[in-house]
């Protein structure tokens, strides 16, 4: 009797295969959102090396300006993988590709309105009072890059089903494609080479938005043939009108997570328009050391996507003992990782910024911002992780208020502060970053800790 009841008795993941589990999803994950970022890392690095300084002023005031709009939509599609992880946990695959097809409408719709609010962006720019040539440069490279968030979008919610599925690696291949026609485009459209006209800082924008309309229909095309997904996406009744149920239930994850990144960016954003203030040098630093940082942050929000599935499938099929497993699971391999970031700008911060610029004053300030965002590199990848993992059990409206309280009633006052009040310049906007990434990871951790407690 004792035998037949222990083979009887399923085996629960301990912390170390839960951490191998949500590894083995993350790897594939992490490598395609750092294609996604070398498509921008490559756009700045040509831009700031051959066109000059007042180009990748230009570039960095672009990509603030469109930066807040574009990650609250990211925010909206985060939905799609954790309903459909939801669902599939349940075993409810019909209802994923339900999740599916309301999502690429939520895509086209939230897509198509973000680049027409960007082409409508030119008074803002001078009403901010950033100098007269980057403001010139900078919105026909804004106004072609703008129309590549819609395939991005379109891309972000078949990747998350995809992700859903446990099925990683083909969004990553078709994001590392991306990645390679997109510096093909660059080459050819900004220097005129393959036969291509030579348009500058334009080009790098236009060929952003053919890679990623290349991107989106690369991957639609293996998941519509492919053995795990071709029956349930041919299943799916696309002619149908859309049921403001599912919407609803996308909704509901949806805008909380929008507005949680939104104060994020928002609040990055800020930073970049002080930066301008100093100057066209001090901005062009600032993206620079931004673009470094973005690029190690990709790490820990890769770990955040596949902590977020993993705890949405758990969550869906009641599995409540796994989810304090899977959760810090994630944020002990972030801040592991961060740790390693956090070093490496802190020693070779003027190395790397000597990749963009030749000019020594912007070099010299990137440096110093490298070595503060060594700093908040491992606060950074708690809290993203923090609050994926409180989106995966469908907690969104406290961890909203920790964002609002975190970005913009501590960081923005503390950016202003510390940079013009007490003299402190650029590196004291980096701190007021700091403090913000460090109270949001403090109380997301917090959070996750009260809402995986076992009773």
């Amino acid at each position: 009797m004792e035998v037949a009841t222990a083979i009887s008795t399923p085996v629960r993941p301990g912390w170390t295969a839960e951490a191998r589990g949500t590894l083995r999803l993350a790897v594939p994950m992490i490598t395609g959102q750092l294609a996604n970022m070398a498509m921008q890392f490559c756009d700045a690095l040509m831009v700031g090396y051959f066109l000059g300084v007042v180009p990748l002023a230009a570039s960095a005031l672009a990509l603030s300006i469109q930066s807040p709009a574009f990650v609250a939509s990211i925010g909206l599609m985060s939905s799609v993988g954790i309903r459909a992880a939801q669902s599939l946990g349940a075993g409810h695959r019909h209802t994923a590709g339900e999740v599916l097809r309301h999502g690429f409408i939520m895509a086209l719709v939230a897509g198509v309105l973000i680049a027409i609010l960007l082409w409508l962006a030119e008074p803002l720019f001078f009403r901010m009072g950033q100098e007269f040539e980057v403001v010139r440069q900078a919105l026909p490279f804004l106004r072609l890059f703008a129309w590549s968030i819609v395939p991005t979008l379109l891309w972000q919610a078949l990747k998350q089903y995809c992700e859903a599925h446990n099925l990683a690696r083909p969004p990553m291949w078709s994001a590392l494609a991306g990645v390679s026609l997109n510096l093909l485009l660059n080459v050819g459209l900004i220097f005129g080479k393959f036969g291509l006209p030579a348009m500058g800082l334009p080009g790098s924008g236009l060929a952003t938005l053919l890679a990623r309309c290349a991107t989106f229909l690369m991957l639609a095309m293996w998941a519509w043939n492919a053995a795990p997904l071709r029956g349930e996406l041919r299943a799916i009744h696309w002619e149908r009108r859309p049921r403001w149920l599912h919407f609803r239930a996308l909704l509901g994850i949806g805008i909380p997570s929008s507005i949680q990144l939104l104060m994020e960016v928002v609040a990055f954003a800020g930073a970049a328009f002080m930066m301008g203030v100093f100057g066209a040098p001090v901005l062009a630093a600032h993206q620079i050391a931004l673009t470094y940082a973005a690029t190690m942050f990709m790490v820990p929000l890769g770990l955040s996507f596949a902590t977020s599935l993993r705890l949405g499938q758990a969550f869906g099929a009641s599995e409540c003992e796994r989810l304090r497993r899977i959760g810090f699971g994630g944020l002990g391999m972030a801040a592991v990782a961060m740790s390693f970031g956090a070093v490496i700008f802190s020693v070779a911060g003027r190395w790397l910024a000597a990749w963009f610029s030749t000019n020594a004053e912007v070099v010299a300030i990137a440096a110093t911002l490298l070595a503060i965002a060594g700093v908040f590199q491992l606060v950074d990848g708690i809290q993203v992780v923090g609050m994926a993992a409180l989106r995966g059990l469908s907690d969104v409206r406290v961890p909203t208020l920790i964002a609002f309280c975190a970005y913009w009633v501590v960081g923005l006052p503390l950016c202003y502060l510390l940079g013009f009040k007490l003299g402190l310049g650029p590196a004291g906007i980096w701190w007021g970053l700091a403090a913000a990434l460090a109270c949001a990871a403090a109380l997301l951790v917090w959070r996750l800790a009260l809402k995986t407690r076992l009773h």
